[in-house]
């Protein structure tokens, strides 16, 4: 797979329909073509009173429709992650381990939405929902002939900002940043779809992007 990057895009409108409506138009001036859908999506869990810990851990658990077959298991310290890849079965095994671990009502997320492909770039466009209700709206590049950021982070930037204009920094993500000159893998991706999910949760994705698109 290639490099791909995550970037959080401001919804004035705080409807998802409006912005969507002109994302779409910007990618298929640039002559893409739609070539189907996707999903990703989110259950966290949390360390429950009987495990004893100082604090709280989080196991996010994750699917992508990129990847039907597998479930990942991101286990998040607080300090760093730890990314697992299992089949679908796993999610046969979490109620054994609900005594470690519970999922809090309402938390369940996921980015769905339209996939698009030019040249060398896959662009996926989705409208981000929390227990059904509309969140904002995440943008997933993945640049398919590199597999190391450092690389072409350049190239990268300059193609996402042609449709999404000064919302993207030309600095790299913190969480590319940290993996500038490692390999790309599945994980990277499931790992920035949870950063991101998990800054919805808590409020703080889209603040941001939105005081970015205002001064722009």
């Amino acid at each position: 797979m290639g490099v791909t990057v995550l970037q959080v895009y401001p919804d004035l409108s705080r409807s998802g329909v409006q912005e969507m409506e002109k994302l779409h138009k910007r990618i298929l001036h640039l002559h893409a073509q739609q070539t189907g859908v996707f999903a990703v999506d989110c259950d966290t869990y949390y360390t429950t009173a009987q495990t004893g810990c100082g604090t709280t851990r989080k196991l996010h658990i994750a699917h992508n429709s990129e990847t039907p077959a597998t479930t990942y298991a991101v286990l998040d310290t607080g300090t760093k992650q730890v990314t697992l890849s299992a089949d679908m079965m796993f999610d046969l095994m979490l109620p054994r381990i609900n005594h470690m671990y519970t999922a809090k009502k309402n938390l369940k997320i996921e980015s769905k939405g339209a996939k698009f492909e030019i040249s060398d770039f896959v662009v996926k466009m989705g409208n981000v929902y929390m227990s059904g209700h509309y969140k904002g709206i995440l943008i997933e590049v993945e640049y398919l002939p590199c597999s190391v950021p450092a690389l072409c982070w350049g190239l990268v930037r300059e193609f996402m900002q042609s449709f999404m204009g000064s919302v993207v920094n030309n600095q790299a993500p913190p969480y590319l940043q940290n993996k500038f000159h490692d390999i790309h893998t599945p994980q990277d991706v499931i790992q920035q779809y949870c950063e991101k999910f998990n800054d919805i949760r808590e409020g703080t994705a889209f603040t941001h992007s939105l005081a970015t698109s205002m001064e722009s």
